[in-house]
This record gives structure tokens, sequence and C-alpha cells, in this order.
């Protein structure tokens, strides 16, 4: 808590930026004139049939109304991650002969090309076009070419880009048959909010199609999909059919999926259906002052006690006593400290251990640092009586190992050893055990567009590394809280960059994590959807607790957002979630310096 860290783009990828783009420039060519007996090759260069023809890698496209060069459509494409939001036909030629591609382009390092050429593929770009801007290149097909690949894509987390009225113009070849309706569809496992989809290869497709219940739900250009976003315990019917530059097949015979049920682990552990989280500050003092246990207000659902620290950063030996006398003049004796936490208990809240903090980094990149954590974390546990343990990593605490890209097998140390010693903890208290989360959005929200030190290396290693942690525990967490503050801009699922302060960037980071979302944008590591239960938001409960405070009627409009669907300006939520579980301050103390004004608006909100 109380830290800043804006994500900043991985600086990696500047070297390979620069180097694509020299690339890129050494291939342009210069477009001679169409001969009169050229014709139009491209299926539907203008957008005004919506994405029909088109394949757009990551579900990265979309037909807008505006900005437009000609007609009333044009494609609007966002990069996300290792997505460089390329779309892309396949159009049958002729071997040998000379073809004309161009397009009008509105963006930053927009690029248009051609592969599968049979000689020197080809492609143009352009650094920045405020305006629409026309790209032009040529090509000329191999001896044995009949079709070829031609493409638009921008770069890697640059913003959206524009393109319209796309041509190609040459002899034309021979004509492209409809694929084949893709079989042996099948499905894996389901969770309670995923289903992971398999099927054969089709014979001349370039790209295939999945519906849901008859309706289209994502495209992709590969072999398998997970459809994320689900409801628990319910019966769905998948469908899949293929697309190439001639059309759509008919889609394939159904498969029938129920999802699992909402239950299995991760239970409330006794949370009432609103809950509010706040941290303590027990083991120092700052600008807010020290508010002893006993003068917690009933508000407070979930009590952190921050923070316990390790003696070293890699020792896993866990530590946390009262705040010094000298330090916190009226701080309360060991006994009135315990008596006081059992009150509490004793009116149905929790009080958990919040381990880490901005100043308390933890790496257990060992097994015995793994194996002194539990120890150390048990015996304040016991010596306190707690209910359960928060986990607060902050800064440099959690990052992933060059190589380790899948969020669902992890392979990073200190990644490997956290989970191993939260389910030894989980296990030796058992099903009453709370585990909350704390991450800042940087370790989780920034996961849709970059994961680790990415494909390329050079990106920041610690982008998404909650998200292994967090997907692993899924089932024991009783409750993920991200902060929503002190944070940079975050893009959303709607590929729109959404900054703190506001219900914007409330609504937009907490509808990723109840939809699910492509990890780096990869459609076939999608990270599931927690349920509504398992879910808050948090926030600062002051100007001065930390950036990004957030007024109580912006507050509002986003709880309003996400249980009812009303107030939700220009984002739209993917689902309604009446079952949220509330919100989460830092702090106690710095709500009651500020007059208790967040606790007020949440027992306002929810009638507490």
């Amino acid at each position: 808590m109380e830290r800043s860290g804006p994500p900043v783009r991985p600086s990696g990828l500047l070297a390979a930026f620069s180097a694509a783009l020299l690339a890129a420039g050494a291939l342009v060519a210069t477009a001679p004139a169409a001969g009169a007996a050229d014709s139009e090759l491209a299926r539907n260069g203008g957008f005004e049939s919506g994405l029909t023809g088109w394949t757009c890698s990551g579900g990265s496209g979309a037909v807008v109304s505006t900005p437009v060069h000609g007609g009333t459509s044009a494609l609007k494409a966002t990069p996300a991650g290792s997505d460089n939001a390329r779309c892309s036909q396949t159009v049958s030629v002729k071997p040998g002969s000379t073809y004309t591609l161009s397009a009008w382009v509105q963006g930053s390092y927009v690029y248009l090309g051609a592969s599968g050429t049979g000689t020197t593929d080809v492609s143009t770009w352009t650094q920045s076009a405020g305006a629409y801007q026309k790209l032009t290149t040529s090509f000329t097909t191999g001896p044995s070419t009949t079709s070829v690949t031609v493409y638009t894509h921008g770069w890697y987390g640059t913003p959206a880009y524009y393109a319209d009225d796309l041509s190609l113009t040459g002899p034309g070849g021979d004509p492209v048959t409809l694929p084949a309706v893709p079989a042996g569809l099948k499905a894996g496992t389901a969770t309670a909010t995923t289903v992971p989809l398999s099927w054969n290869a089709s014979s001349g497709a370039t790209g295939y199609r999945v519906y849901r219940s008859g309706t289209k739900i994502l495209d992709t250009t590969g072999t398998s999909a997970t459809v994320a976003g689900l409801t628990a315990s319910t019966a769905y019917s998948f469908q899949v059919s293929a697309v190439n530059e001639a059309g759509e097949s008919a889609k394939s015979s159904a498969v029938n999926v129920t999802t699992a049920t909402g239950g299995g682990g991760g239970t409330d552990a006794g949370l009432p259906a609103h809950a509010l989280v706040g941290y303590l500050h027990s083991s120092f003092a700052n600008g807010s002052g020290y508010t002893r246990m006993a003068d917690v207000p009933a508000s407070w659902d979930v009590i952190n006690l921050a923070f316990g620290e390790p003696t070293s950063v890699t020792s896993g030996d866990i530590r946390f006593s009262l705040c010094p006398v000298a330090e916190c003049p009226n701080v309360e004796s060991e006994a009135e400290f315990k008596a006081a936490i059992k009150a509490k208990q004793a009116a149905g809240k929790k009080v958990l251990i919040s381990i880490g903090g901005q100043n308390g980094q933890v790496q257990l990149a060992t097994t015995a640092a793994r194996d002194t954590f539990v120890t150390s974390v048990s015996k304040i546990i016991d010596t306190y009586g707690l209910d359960g343990l928060d986990i607060d990593f902050e800064g440099h605490s959690l990052s992933l190992a060059t190589g380790d890209t899948d969020f669902r097998s992890p392979t990073t140390p200190v990644i490997v050893n956290l989970i191993s010693a939260v389910k030894s903890l989980k296990a030796k208290y058992g099903d009453d055990f709370v585990l909350t989360m704390a991450p800042e959005t940087f370790f989780v929200q920034l996961g849709y567009q970059y994961y680790g030190s990415g494909p390329w290396g050079g990106q920041d290693p610690r982008a998404g590394a909650y998200l292994p942690v967090i997907h692993a525990l899924r089932d024991d967490l009783t409750l993920l809280h991200v902060q929503d503050y002190n944070s940079g801009s975050i893009m959303g699922l709607d590929n729109q960059y959404h900054s703190m302060g506001g219900a914007d960037f409330h609504i937009a980071m907490t509808d990723m994590l109840l939809t699910g979302f492509p990890v780096a944008g990869d459609q076939t590591k999608v990270f599931p959807a927690l349920r509504p239960e398992q879910v808050a938001f948090g926030l600062p409960a002051s100007t001065q607790a930390g950036n990004g405070h957030t007024s109580p009627a912006e507050v509002t409009k986003a709880l309003n957002c996400l249980t009812k669907k009303t107030d939700c300006g220009s984002y739209q939520t993917h689902g309604t979630w009446s079952g949220l579980r509330g919100l989460m301050t830092w702090s106690i103390n710095w709500d009651r310096f500020n007059n208790w004004e967040f606790s007020k608006n949440f027992d306002a909100y929810f009638g507490g």
C-alpha cells in the first residue's frame, strides 16, 4: 500500500520496434499503375459489410462509423500485449502476375502488406497519420502462386488504428470455394466460468468462428479457444464454423456443456453478503494517527493488520509487533489488543494478518524460505488468534523468470513457493481460513497486455505476476481486492486506456476480473473469471491516503454499474453482478482522519 508506480512501457520493445521499422522501410515498393484488364480482388475492402471476409487476430478488430474515409464504415483494430491487431484476408491470384495493394489508414505505425507472394513479400507503413493517409505497394506473384494474404496491422502497445477502402487490383485467380465444415468439436474440462473447446482443421480455412447458442462470440485463426465469462451450473451449446475469402462454412454439430458449480473452495468464511475491508495501521504510525483495535467501528467486516514484514527480503521469516510506544503513544497493550480482536470476532468480524505492504518485500526464492514463511505466519496467527491471511506483496516481491510464459503452469520459484506456502496454511487451518489478496493493477490487469518479460524479453517481469498466484489459489481464495490506486492508465476489455480517480476506472478494472481475459492478448491463455462474491475493489479512504482517491459519488456510480448496470457511463460491462462482495480501502486510519467518509458511504449504499 501507499506505493506509486505507473506501468512503464516495456523498454525492450523499443529496440525491436526500431529494427522492424527499418526492415519495413526496406520493403516499401513503388506501385505501378494497374492495367486495364485488372479487377478489384479484395472482398469488403470498405468494411461496409462488417468484418465479412476478414480475420482479425485476438478479436482486435471492429467496424466503426467514425472516422471513415469512404462510405459509412471503417476498420478499427487495437493492439494488445503481443498481438499487433493484424487483420487479413486471403485472395486468389494468378501466377507470375503483378498486383497493386492500397489502403487508407489513420493512426501511429500502421502497416499494409502482402505475404505468400511466392517472390518478395512486401509491406509499407506510416509512422503517424493524424488523418487518413493512403498507403500503396505492389508485388509480383511467383510461378506457382495461386493465393496471397493481404493485411493491415498496428504496433505492439500503441493505440487503435483505422483502415478503410483497402484495394487489391490485378488479374483475378481461380474462384475459391467455401471451406469444409469443422469436424471433431469437443469440450475440455469446464470450470464454473470457462469452457475450453477444440476441433479439427478444415480444408481451405483461414480462420474459425465460435458460436454460443447460435450467437457468434469470437474469431480465431487456430483450432482451439477458451470461452470465458460463463455462469456456474449452467448448460451451454457451442458450434464452430470455418471461414476464408469465399465466405463462411455451415456451423458444425453442437457440443453441449454444463459449467461447474460455483462452490468448491473459496468459501465466504462467514463474511456478510457485502463486506467492507480495511487496513489497520497496527505496527507503525503515519500522518493518519494510531487507531486502537477496540476503537474500530462496527462498519468494518474484515480488518487487516498492517503489516507482517520479513526479517530480510529472502528469509521468509515474517514478524509482527504492535507499534512502539515512542512512535504511537496511545498504543494499547498486547493483552488489550488480543482482547479487542476476540471482541471483534465475537461480533462476526474477521481479523487477518497482512503480509508485505510498500516496505515489506517478500521473495520466497527457496523451499527453505517457503517453509520458514509457513512456520512464522502460523506463529503470528496462533499468537493473536487471527482468522487468516492477506497477501499484499508489492514492489519486487513477485516477478516472472524469463521463459515463464503460461500463468496456468508457473515455473518461477518465488511464484511456485508462495502458492505452495499458502496451500499449506489453508490445509492447516481448514475451510474457515480467510484468504485475501491486495495486488496492484500492474500485477493483475496489466496482464491483459503484458505478461512477464514478454516473448522478446525486455518487458518488466513483474507485469501480470500475480495472475498465476490468483489462478492457482482461486478455489481457496475468499476475496481479491485489487488496489485501484497508485496506478498508471490500464487497458480494459474495450481496448481503451482507463485512468484512476473516477467510476470508469473501477468499472473497467473490476469487469476484467468478473469476465476473464486473454493474458497478453493470447486467446489460448484466458484467465478465467472469478466469482462475484470473491471480488471487491480497493480505493484510498482520503486524498492523503494515496493517488487515485475517488469521491463517494463516483464510488456509488461504480457500484451501480457493476451491481445494477446503471450509471455505467461510456464503459459497458460484460455482465451484472449483484453478488459483488464489496469494497476495500487503505485505510481504516485514513478513513478516521477523513471523518469516516468512506465507511459512511459504504453503509449508506448497502444499508449497513
